[in-house]
């Protein structure tokens, strides 16, 4: 399918307008009024037009770069006084925190760049938004209409390039389409599925001059996203729900992005059943719910991993069977009848064969679920879990999560991601990069309210926590936020410290340095009989740092701190909480040999999960 202006979007089924649940992304109805904003029918630049365009969208804060295709935007977006611009270092940056604004506020993140490479490096953060289904629009200027296809000075088909990893590419060649295809892209981004959406607009479209119209309504043919489940398969589910004997609720992010968790609590405390939720959904339920078995899969909880392989009963809500969750796919939850509610039918049995498909918004099918629920408990009774329970409850008992002391008198890295949750506290945001600190951060801190855990779940892109925790404080700028980060991802985008200097965003990055690539030496530990090939960094474990940490977040104009004994964790912590003014930077030095444990090894049965290393845990696997 052809992606360009006027196109049908290729992701997510649609549906009716509905009114947005809190935290939801504030946006105009379709079809219907949209709200006009002032001197509708005024005559200005295509330029000016994606300014006022974006303003009448609801945006605030644009996260961008300019260069010669966009520099006609640039100019009236000096004027704006309805939006704020951060001047991003390297435009992946501004990708990012666009997704880390989107993730803490529900709102719909914004960045600009010019064409060519501007445009193209925003196609990893457009990648890892559509993974982990993102409210995001994408705004790039591209050369003048009449040069497209002429390998003109930074062109790049930055439509065709993002295809795969957008729900929607507009090209926008004539002035007077600007304000529908930006309105278009907000509805497309924040509606059913969320995702990112880009808008790649011509300089001559941007320099011509055009009459404003914002739509009154918007044309999407065949753009119907499905929100009211279907009674039938929801009673159906209920049923079920309230007759297993070993029932599990599998909880994915789709979950948090439809604002459910007060709903889904209220399914699990009347069902009774457990519940686990993934790396995405970690918050959805609060990790205290004595209910909460934690997180399943490749490095989830003992529990967890054994309640799904147990079960006979799977409702999974906005989760995709992701094979980090489901290891080798033929094996997973093999007794289990399967119910799946997502909003996208895409996902439906697209992985594990559903029995009860739901298609629907999650606050609806959870809301009606739990209706339904009560019914049947009404009827026939609650059901009888105490077995199931006591199985479960012992193996929580047995395999805690937990650590070792380490052998070379370095800091555990648990122990300091531990500690950071422990004294920042459940209000504070966390935002990881990818590998072995992203699991400990999922595995360690608490996590009490949705959208207090931000980072790359599908992609697993590293150099995501700095600008995605830049995006997040501007959008919750009363919230401490922390980035949790390895030596490795820091070095990827640790340029977005100078914009978080001069912007006065002041989030707090912690370095979890063990000098390596983590997550890549485990694997070379149980994997390659401990040969390192090329993954030491030299920044913590020799006499020489490069760089140091500390000395690199002063010449960004930040804080720079570093600790490197157990005693000194909690006070170096505390001394970066107080700090709200400026960026924080702590070198926590901590061992390399420490490993994320319980670990499922790539393509095998959730089976033979390992709770340490020669260490397989127990549990009855036969009916």
């Amino acid at each position: 399918m052809t992606r360009s202006s006027g196109s049908v979007p290729s992701r997510g089924p649609a549906a009716p307008h509905r009114t947005p649940a809190p935290g939801r992304p504030r946006l105009a109805p379709t079809p219907g009024p949209v709200a006009v904003p002032a001197s509708p029918g005024e005559r200005m630049t295509g330029a000016a037009s994606i300014v006022r365009s974006l303003e009448a969208a609801g945006t605030e804060v644009i996260f961008g770069l300019p260069g010669g295709t966009i520099l006609p935007t640039y100019d009236p977006l000096l004027d704006s006084e309805k939006m704020r611009h951060i001047l991003v270092r390297h435009e992946q940056g501004a990708g990012h925190a666009a997704s880390g604004y989107a993730h803490a506020t529900g709102r719909v993140g914004v960045c600009m760049a010019t064409s060519g490479p501007g445009a193209t490096n925003l196609v990893t953060p457009l990648a890892d938004a559509n993974m982990d289904s993102v409210p995001m629009v994408a705004i790039t200027g591209q050369v003048g209409a009449a040069m497209i296809g002429t390998d003109a000075f930074q062109e790049a088909d930055i439509v065709g390039i993002t295809m795969p990893v957008t729900k929607h590419s507009f090209l926008v060649t004539n002035p007077d389409d600007i304000p529908a295809r930006i309105a278009e892209a907000f509805h497309i981004a924040s509606t059913g599925r969320p995702g990112p959406v880009l808008v790649d607009i011509a300089k001559s479209a941007q320099q011509a001059e055009t009459t404003f119209r914002w739509p009154t309504e918007l044309d999407l043919p065949g753009y119907h996203p499905v929100t009211k489940p279907h009674l039938k398969q929801v009673r159906e589910a209920a049923r079920l729900l309230a007759t297993a004997r070993r029932p599990v609720l599998y909880v994915g992010g789709g979950v948090i992005r439809a604002g459910a968790s007060d709903a889904l609590r209220k399914l699990t405390d009347l069902s009774g059943a457990p519940a686990v939720t993934t790396l995405m959904a970690l918050g959805a339920l609060p990790d205290s719910h004595p209910q909460h078995l934690g997180m399943p899969g490749m490095h989830g909880t003992v529990p967890a991993v054994a309640a799904l392989q147990r079960a006979d009963l799977v409702v999974a809500l906005g989760a995709r069977f992701d094979d980090r969750v489901t290891g080798q796919l033929s094996s997973f939850a093999p007794g289990a009848t399967v119910v799946h509610a997502d909003i996208d039918p895409a996902e439906i049995s697209k992985n594990r064969r559903a029995d009860v498909p739901i298609v629907g918004d999650l606050l609806e099918v959870i809301t009606d679920l739990a209706v339904e629920l009560s019914s049947e408990h009404a009827h026939h009774g609650l059901p009888d879990l105490e077995a199931w329970w006591t199985q479960l409850d012992k193996l929580r008992e047995t395999y805690p999560l937990g650590w070792t002391p380490t052998d070379d008198g370095l800091l555990a890295p648990q122990h300091v991601i531990s500690r950071i949750g422990e004294v920042t506290g459940p209000e504070a945001t966390y935002v990881a990069g990818v590998g072995q600190h992203q699991m400990w951060a999922a595995q360690f801190i608490r996590y009490e309210r949705p959208r207090s855990w931000i980072n790359s779940g599908g992609l697993g892109t590293m150099g995501y926590a700095i600008p995605a925790a830049m995006g997040a404080k501007v959008g919750e700028p009363d919230r401490d936020v922390w980035a949790i980060d390895g030596d490795g991802c820091f070095q990827m985008t640790n340029q977005e410290l100078a914009t978080c200097a001069l912007e006065g965003i002041g989030i707090k990055v912690a370095v979890v340095n063990n000098s390596s690539l983590g997550m890549v030496r485990q694997w070379q530990s149980l994997f390659y009989d401990g040969r390192y090939s090329n993954t030491e960094l030299n920044t913590g474990h020799s006499s020489r740092r490069i760089p140091d940490f500390v000395k690199l977040a002063e010449a960004y104009g930040c804080i720079g701190l570093r600790c490197e004994n157990p005693k000194d964790v909690d006070e170096t912590i505390r001394r970066a909480n107080e700090i709200d003014d400026v960026p924080v930077v702590v070198d926590f030095v901590v061992s390399r040999d420490a490993m994320v444990w319980p670990m499922v090894a790539a393509g095998v049965s959730n089976d033979a999960i390992q709770y340490a290393r020669d260490i397989t845990p127990s549990w009855d696997r036969e009916d």
